[in-house]
């Protein structure tokens, strides 16, 4: 989503880099290189200028004019005010701090994903923190809508009020709230109805549930790709019935990001949360820094690291890097490898989390972030018997012809998997014929220029002597 801005300031930035000591004439030419970016962003114009006029108030300054490296200083000037136009430094959490059943409003324009994102912070709240929620529909405008978080309770594992037809919002959601109350949910999540524009019939009906059910949080759901839209929509709903935080959807879509930059300063409220893809599962907590951190290409180790935490099977990791470390990797291996690298998400996602490597995703393009290959290849290797997976070398022409048949690809592609396979078993026999002490001499010597095992010489590059 901040592809294009995170661009664009890493070009600012690199253009200070090269100028050494800076001018105010340098930092005013930078500003308004900044300041295009941002508008370019679809970030609001007061939101724009308030953010211009801090980072040029900051730049001016003797320590940054005179500084070694005044690109790294404007950068890190510049990053501490995207975390604050973002809300300020950590995530700010659901208030559930008030007796059971607490209610949380869920509000927003029809099609900005509110039922899924209702059904996701359910799953959410019962995974991470064993709440018991309850889910209940008050919109009787689409009874496509009530069936629908009745359908998301159900794959969730969560409660879903009984559907009772001519009831209206106000009274399903005393009803919701009663039930709560008599069978012991912790959370009571009231999915309001949505329209196709803002009217007064409906903040109006908003107010009426706000005011019957004193919600702890009332949470707008926003379309990210809407851009600017999504922050005119934000402030209509703060100002007509007061929202407690933000829960952005289709943050990992390719719209410029302006919308997020913007909303804290326009409504007052922090995002909360994010949706990431359609998955159930695709919903975070919102961080400020990791936010600006992944817009000047700094990466995002912590959300990294949490993701591959929630994400990946330890216990599976751990028994393939012991057959690896023993050198008796086989096809069953890379294939339980491919599924734990699919769990993380795309690899455009997890290359944009990584420090400096905006400029990688760049020069590969999308085609070589596709995890397609990743599909393909466990398609090849389920064509396989248990024999072949085993013992791979058995698999000649015709068997390749089999698996390629079976698995929709070619024998080019079983080839070139085949090869693939067999340049890294090759290198997981070297290293556990080398042990963990071979291990740490190679390394040390890579680390000094030298060939593997510390001789000088004949290593990656390294000069002959």
């Amino acid at each position: 989503m901040f592809d294009t801005l995170s661009g664009k300031l890493s070009g600012v930035f690199e253009g200070l880099s090269k100028r050494g000591r800076l001018s105010e004439a340098d930092v005013a030419e930078a500003m308004r290189e900044v300041r295009l970016a941002m508008l370019d962003a679809d970030v609001a114009l007061p939101v724009v200028r308030d953010f211009v006029n801090k980072v040029k108030e900051n730049s001016v300054g003797t320590e940054v004019l005179e500084s070694i490296s005044p690109g790294q200083a404007v950068a890190k000037i510049v990053n501490d005010a995207l975390i604050e136009a973002l809300g300020g430094a950590g995530n700010v959490p659901l208030n559930l701090a008030a007796a059971a059943p607490v209610p949380v409003l869920m509000v927003g324009l029809q099609g900005s994903g509110k039922t899924t994102t209702s059904g996701k912070i359910a799953l959410r709240l019962l995974a991470r923190e064993r709440k018991r929620v309850l889910l209940a529909s008050l919109d009787v405008q689409r009874p496509a809508a009530q069936l629908q978080l009745q359908q998301l309770a159900e794959r969730v594992g969560v409660g879903s009020l009984p559907i009772i037809a001519g009831q209206q919002p106000v009274e399903i959601a005393k009803r919701a709230l009663e039930t709560g109350r008599r069978e012991g949910y912790d959370v009571v999540i009231l999915d309001t109805a949505g329209r196709l524009s803002i009217d007064e019939a409906l903040m109006q009906e908003v107010r009426d549930v706000r005011d019957a059910t004193s919600p702890v949080e009332t949470l707008l759901v926003v379309d990210a790709m809407t851009g600017q839209d999504a922050v005119n929509t934000a402030q209509r709903f703060n100002e007509a019935v007061g929202i407690t935080g933000v829960v952005m959807t289709r943050m990992d879509g390719d719209a410029r990001g302006g919308a997020a930059l913007s909303m804290r300063a326009i409504t007052g409220a922090p995002i909360k949360l994010v949706g990431l893809g359609e998955k159930l599962e695709a919903l975070d907590d919102f961080y400020p820094e990791r936010v600006a951190g992944r817009i000047l290409g700094l990466g995002d180790i912590a959300g990294l690291v949490e993701k591959a935490s929630e994400t990946l099977d330890h216990e599976e990791s751990e028994r393939v890097a012991k057959k690896m470390m023993a050198g008796k990797f086989d096809l069953d291996d890379y294939a339980s490898q491919l599924r734990q690298i699919g769990k993380m998400g795309s690899i455009s996602g997890i290359l944009g989390m990584l420090p400096g490597m905006g400029k990688l995703k760049d020069k590969l393009g999308d085609q070589d972030l596709d995890t397609s290959i990743f599909k393909r290849h466990q398609a090849i290797i389920s064509s396989m018997t248990k024999d072949e997976r085993k013992t791979p070398s058995i698999i000649k022409a015709s068997r390749k012809k089999r698996i390629a048949a079976g698995s929709g690809t070619t024998v080019q592609e079983v080839n070139k998997l085949l090869k693939q396979f067999d340049d890294m078993s090759t290198i997981m026999k070297r290293i556990s014929k080398m042990g963990l002490g071979g291990m740490k001499q190679m390394l040390s010597g890579l680390m000094s220029g030298g060939a593997p095992g510390g001789r000088p010489g004949g290593g990656f590059g390294g000069p002959r002597r």
